[in-house]
């Protein structure tokens, strides 16, 4: 990284006296009044109406307008028209019909077996690349194979699996297996490929995104959900299932992040940047989707309240502040990856990045990736947190190629990525939402956050 000069500043005091008087004015209890904000802006982000802020019913398109909005209200200026830096991308989505009925029991007679109809979100969900269509009907079920681990090892395993004609059906397996296949050999691969469904059992539901669709319907179960249906199955057949899933393929989808900023006083050429990402997984079938509350609704608001912070004229920067609010993170950092190829700002003026992403708990503190790559401003942030009281821990990790800061850093430029430890622990599920979390630490890391970002810019 470039060198930027000493003279980018928040303040012409030391310091350590900035530091003081931003702690005496900006304490935990001056804050108080604006987690109704906090909670309304995560409220928003998570409602239906944002469809989980994905690719289904211009989700994250409606996210990104309420977000030029706001910046827009708190004064920030675009880098470019209406603050978007557009790009495209492939993604799955599952904008229709995703309906599962299991028929476990007296398979040889199904109408006097057990049959459950599974609900989308809270029993099944689809896989990231499932395929499109519909096996089985309402008297035409078909079957399913339970998957024999030992055609990992075993050549007569796997001639045996190779003899098994799919009769329209398919195949399960429990999710702890699914990466040996790929150790499989290529004619066994072919044929498990070739049948009309899988099911992948798993301990929870944790939906993602994918840039291809597989010809194969591809769903996951709740493994407990499998096991309380019950059996009389003998043999390979362990159950018998009728599907439809509706996935388009979106290719070239256009997409974007939302930039705004702050001038600098006296310093517009050096920046500190702020990242968050906007984007979720979106919805899956006609009524569920994805609300992603603390993934990442939260980092969001706590952007929103930083940007408010030095939008204020007594608190404005000398150097400029960038706030991204990143697109398609959940595609695989795409929106992030975007802009480090095409930067708006000479990446070698920028002086530090913090990165938000899961700050909707606190219970336990706090975690920030590269803090043992930049150990000096780690250590920077634990005495900022000892003296301030802020959060109960802090913990360091090292690179990790899981959230926005990924790129920045590989490109040198000195970044952290901050996530909230204990409380809730939905995850890319539909219990995401905004009434589990308790924002505990949210107000301490505001203003960790605030005095980071204050010392970083009166280097």
């Amino acid at each position: 990284m470039k060198a930027l000069g000493s003279s980018c500043g928040f303040r012409p005091y030391p310091a350590a006296l900035a530091i003081t008087l931003a702690g005496l004015l900006l304490a935990p209890a001056a804050h108080a009044q604006n987690m109704p904000r906090v909670r309304r802006t995560i409220a928003t982000l998570a409602s239906p109406a944002f469809h989980g802020r994905g690719y289904v019913r211009e989700g994250e398109h409606k996210a990104a307008r309420y977000l030029q909005q706001r910046f827009r209200q708190l004064g920030l200026q675009p880098l470019a028209p209406e603050y978007a830096q557009p790009f495209t991308l492939d993604i799955n989505t599952f904008p229709g019909k995703l309906d599962l009925s299991l028929s476990l029991g007296m398979l040889r007679f199904p109408g006097l077996g057990s049959t459950r109809r599974l609900r989308v979100g809270q029993e099944f969900i689809a896989a990231p690349s499932s395929g499109s269509g519909k096996v089985g009907g309402p008297f035409s079920a078909v079957p399913i194979l339970r998957f024999d681990t030992l055609a990992f090892t075993s050549t007569a395993a796997q001639q045996q699996l190779l003899r098994h004609a799919w009769h329209g059906g398919g195949w399960v397996l429990r999710a702890v297996d699914e990466p040996r296949l790929a150790t499989l050999p290529m004619p066994v691969r072919h044929h498990l490929d070739s049948a009309a469904i899988r099911l992948i059992l798993v301990p929870k539901l944790t939906a993602s995104l994918a840039a291809e669709q597989a010809s194969q319907l591809q769903l996951q179960v709740l493994d407990s959900v499998w096991n309380r249906i019950p059996s009389t199955a003998s043999g390979p057949t362990v159950a018998l299932v009728t599907a439809q899933v509706e996935a388009v393929m979106r290719r070239q989808y256009h997409t974007q992040n939302v930039i705004g900023y702050l001038p600098g006083r006296l310093q517009p050429d050096s920046f500190l940047v702020v990242t968050a990402h906007y984007d979720h997984l979106g919805r899956m079938g006609k009524r569920t989707y994805f609300p992603g509350a603390n993934d990442n609704a939260s980092g969001m608001a706590m952007l929103l309240e930083l940007a408010a912070h030095y939008a204020r004229p007594e608190n404005r920067p000398a150097c400029s502040l960038l706030f991204i609010a990143f697109g398609a993170e959940e595609a695989g950092l795409l929106g992030s990856r975007y802009f480090v190829e095409h930067p708006l700002v000479p990446l070698d003026r920028i002086r530090f990045l913090v990165n938000l992403d899961l700050l909707g708990t606190g219970e336990q503190g706090a975690t920030v990736v590269n803090g043992r790559v930049f150990e000096p401003q780690y250590q920077q942030l634990v005495q900022l947190n000892a003296a301030g009281h802020y959060l109960p821990a802090l913990a360091a990790r090292g690179r990790a190629a899981n959230s926005d800061h990924y790129y920045f850093s590989e490109r040198g430029v000195p970044s952290f990525f901050f996530y909230t430890r204990g409380g809730s622990s939905a995850y890319h599920d539909v219990a995401d939402r905004p009434e589990h979390l308790s924002l505990h630490g949210f107000i301490g890391l505001f203003n960790l956050l605030r005095d980071f970002l204050n010392q970083q810019g009166a280097r």
